[in-house]
């Protein structure tokens, strides 16, 4: 099947601030909108599979995520994610995962701050989703990293390699 399954779990992305109580919260996911205002014209199915802080993933969750990337139709796939632990869910698909193009994305901010880096990163792994072979891959901030060779550099607040390919 053609087009781009997109799975929303949560994360930054989707975050909002209650100025009364000064906490992020969850409301519904601002992918639609993203899409619309980034004038996507991709055929992209949106499923949203859950709404949580990364931090809070746990096994459960990432099977869930397996699950749903396993049973799509489509063979390119989106998957919002935190990105606190987004490179141990890439890690936990990347074995599993062999006959689809799963890129994972997030954002440093909330896309409702309206500086977020969401919309780039959201389109950027769109791209990806669509050129790149059979794979489990993390996408942030213009660069696309392999599940197996990425970690969160949380000094610099970016995504870099490992140091080392194991493909």
């Amino acid at each position: 099947m053609t087009g781009i399954k997109l799975f929303v779990t949560g994360g930054t992305f989707d975050k909002e601030y209650n100025e009364l109580k000064g906490e992020l919260f969850f409301r519904e996911s601002h992918i639609n909108e993203m899409l619309t205002l980034g004038r996507s014209r991709l055929k992209i199915e949106v499923e949203t599979l859950m709404m949580i802080d990364s931090l809070f993933m746990k096994e459960e969750h990432r099977k869930k995520i397996l699950d749903a990337c396993m049973n799509a139709k489509q063979n390119n796939i989106v998957i919002t994610h935190g990105t606190d632990t987004m490179p141990e869910t890439a890690r936990y698909l990347g074995p599993r995962i062999q006959d689809k193009t799963v890129v994972l994305t997030g954002a440093m901010v909330p896309y409702k701050f309206g500086s977020s880096d969401g919309l780039f990163n959201l389109g950027s792994a769109l791209s990806f989703a669509q050129i790149l072979p059979h794979g489990v891959y993390i996408a942030m901030n213009g660069r696309c990293f392999p599940w197996n060779n990425v970690r969160k550099n949380r000094e610099k607040g970016e995504f870099e390699e490992i140091g080392y390919k194991d493909l």
